[in-house]
């Protein structure tokens, strides 16, 4: 390809998916394809090289929009809501395809690989998430619940109301994981009674509670690996 021809194709993505294929082209390009259109003075490449400048630490590229608010993406000239709208939904897809193609191999029973599932969609928090996990007589997670979210004590989430969602769900074995916003996943007087309480409302409903995780600043704390602070 002689040199007008390689800047033809840097001006027109959307060719150059179709002559060469997705695998050849860069972040920029694919998502230039997604733009489609710039303005009088920059070309969809361009306002994609200015997208991507937008994604902050620790993820980088097009994970990093994940990060990135609509707001923020209006004040590059060019990017108009719908656009704004449109790229935030593809980092969406991006950060589920990534977590569906790790839970394909994930075994539930190993709290370290639960934890690394949640990591990055729990570490940046800003506020407490809770999820409930319901997993089959094999292990295999069948449901998957945001049980809480915001500034709410775990002290006051009601163990009756994890075990109305697990049994709605068929579950045979649960796992409660959550994150810490400070970044220390050591657990909280109310993590410690809230785990305690789950465990002894799920022997009596025979749906076990296998493993609290709690997620912090790329580390965090499984209860079970604790030997659940029983001494």
């Amino acid at each position: 390809m002689n040199r007008k021809e390689k800047n033809a194709y840097q001006e027109l993505p959307y060719e150059r998916f179709l002559r060469f294929g997705p695998e050849s082209m860069s972040e920029a390009e694919l998502l230039a394809v997604i733009i489609r259109t710039g303005t009088r003075d920059k070309n969809a490449l361009q306002l994609a090289d200015e997208v991507l400048k937008l994604s902050r630490y620790p993820r980088e590229g097009i994970l990093g929009l994940y990060d990135v608010s609509v707001e923020e993406l209006e004040k590059i000239k060019g990017i108009g809501q719908v656009k704004a709208v449109k790229l935030k939904c593809l980092a969406e897809l991006s950060m589920r395809m990534s977590r569906a193609t790790a839970k394909e191999g994930l075994k539930f029973c190993s709290s370290g690989q639960v934890a690394a599932y949640y990591m990055e969609l729990l570490r940046h928090k800003e506020t407490e998430c809770v999820f409930l996990l319901s997993l089959d007589t094999k292990g295999k997670m069948i449901g998957e619940k945001k049980i809480s979210e915001g500034s709410v004590k775990m002290s006051l989430i009601s163990p009756r109301e994890i075990f109305l969602e697990a049994l709605s769900m068929k579950a045979v074995n649960i796992i409660l994981v959550h994150n810490h916003p400070s970044g220390d996943p050591s657990p909280s007087q109310s993590d410690i009674e809230l785990t305690g309480n789950v465990r002894i409302l799920g022997e009596m409903l025979d749906v076990p509670l296998l493993d609290h995780i709690v997620i912090g600043d790329n580390c965090y704390t499984s209860f079970k690996e604790a030997d659940w602070f029983i001494e």
